[in-house]
């Protein structure tokens, strides 16, 4: 029997698995005709069974009782996943949560493959996390136990953005020097590497790799900045209150903003404060909305809006936004141009970022001829833009943008182990 391997992209907003053998490289249907499943778990409050994916996110978007928890990559290698968190009155340790979910998907590979899976390349960021090489090593240190409790034997990481690169390597003719933009959910990576499809098999491809850089910046960061500027006003954000005409504090909406921490706002004393403020508040009927998003805990509601708005986006240059479930009545239109401005110093650092990897590889901008975008962040049109601007000369590649990490993962798990 032929050696098989296989190669996991868990990712901040969408993961996938994919499989390597002798004489293929395929990805795994992690749902129903899908290739990439959004790493999400809900958790039912009755007894907390746990459901993954898309199936996780109906039953909290059709508001069943019970936990969502997205962003989960997010926590490796900071002190949140050795503090864990409550799930429905029952403290669990967020390594139990992401080894569930990988879990699910290893599952879903063996079954494909009809055979246990004991070697895999986890990808991984350039940087976890920014300027910290202690949180960067603990957080592969915590991927790797984890995968050591799925069952794997063998365990090697690789760079997403490099990953990105080994995917796209088959469909090309001749050798290209390449920028890799990996744009996902938690961070932006970037690797400049010369490809050829006669490297494909080739174990040791450190002499192409001519650079790589990242920055803790990703499509949860678009979202944040998207909320701040066109859904949080609607819950009061940046009104004022008393006497002295001062601006509500404005913490409680950056955590209403961010997926990993929307969940720390639903206690007694968060509501009191709010409840307290009230009473001074310049616009009771905005402000009175950011009490009822506590009481009836539907931050999770409001950041599926914030998320259908920039994918509307996307296509539209502008959107309606509905609140239906703080009132039918309720809706906002958001443009597109509020999107970019919203977002545009963080392109800007992405931008810096990519150009600064170009420079350490030894070469400019004008030099590099293919442009690989992968990740769903790479989808917003103005990074595309922005990136078509840096690089004028290069063709620009969007093709598997989800799922092209997995691909190369497994490419290079086969290198690796056979």
């Amino acid at each position: 029997m032929s050696p098989i391997s296989c190669g996991i992209d868990f990712g901040t907003s969408n993961s996938s698995i994919a499989l390597a053998d002798a004489n293929q490289v395929s990805l795994v249907e992690t749902e129903a005709g899908q290739y990439t499943i959004p790493s999400a778990m809900f958790f039912l409050r009755k007894d907390n069974t746990a459901f993954y994916g898309r199936e996780a996110m109906e039953l909290f978007l059709s508001k069943r009782p019970g936990r969502l928890m997205r962003s989960l990559k997010r926590v490796l290698g900071t002190p949140v996943m050795r503090q864990g968190t409550m799930v429905n009155g029952e403290v669990m340790k967020f390594d139990q949560i992401i080894t569930a979910f990988l879990e699910k998907i290893k599952t879903k590979a063996e079954l494909q493959a009809g055979r246990e899976l004991e070697a895999v390349t986890m990808g991984r960021p350039v940087h976890f996390t920014d300027n910290n090489p202690e949180a960067d090593r603990r957080a592969e240190d915590e991927l790797k136990a984890i995968a050591n409790r799925l069952g794997f034997k063998s365990v090697s990481f690789q760079f997403e953005p490099i990953a990105a690169a080994f995917a796209h390597e088959n469909g090309l003719t001749s050798e290209k020097l390449a920028l890799v933009v990996d744009l996902g959910g938690g961070t932006s990576d970037f690797t400049v590497i010369k490809l050829s499809n006669k490297n494909l098999r080739k174990p040791d491809r450190s002499s192409d790799i001519l650079a790589n850089t990242g920055i803790r910046i990703g499509g949860n960061d678009f979202d944040k900045d998207l909320s701040l500027a066109a859904i949080m006003p609607i819950l009061g954000y940046r009104s004022t209150y008393g006497v002295k005409n001062l601006e509500v504090p404005p913490y409680h909406y950056h955590d209403l903003s961010e997926w990993s921490k929307v969940n720390m706002l639903y206690t007694n004393r968060i509501v009191f404060q709010v409840k307290q403020l009230l009473f001074e508040s310049h616009d009771k009927t905005k402000y009175k909305r950011l009490l009822q998003v506590l009481e009836e805990e539907t931050g999770h509601s409001l950041l599926a809006a914030t998320e259908e708005t920039k994918i509307a986006l996307t296509n539209e240059e502008q959107f309606q936004t509905s609140f239906a479930f703080l009132d039918p009545e309720l809706s906002a239109e958001v443009k597109r141009q509020t999107f970019n401005t919203a977002i545009d110093g963080r392109v800007q650092k992405i931008s810096q970022t990519a150009l600064e990897c170009v420079k350490n590889a030894g070469t400019t901008p004008d030099q590099i001829e293919l442009v690989i975008l992968t990740g769903g962040t790479t989808e917003v049109p103005k990074v595309q833009q922005q990136f078509q601007n840096l690089f004028p000369n290069a063709e620009v590649s969007g093709e598997n943008k989800l799922s092209s990490v997995g691909l190369g993962l497994a490419y290079d798990s086969r290198n690796k182990f056979g």
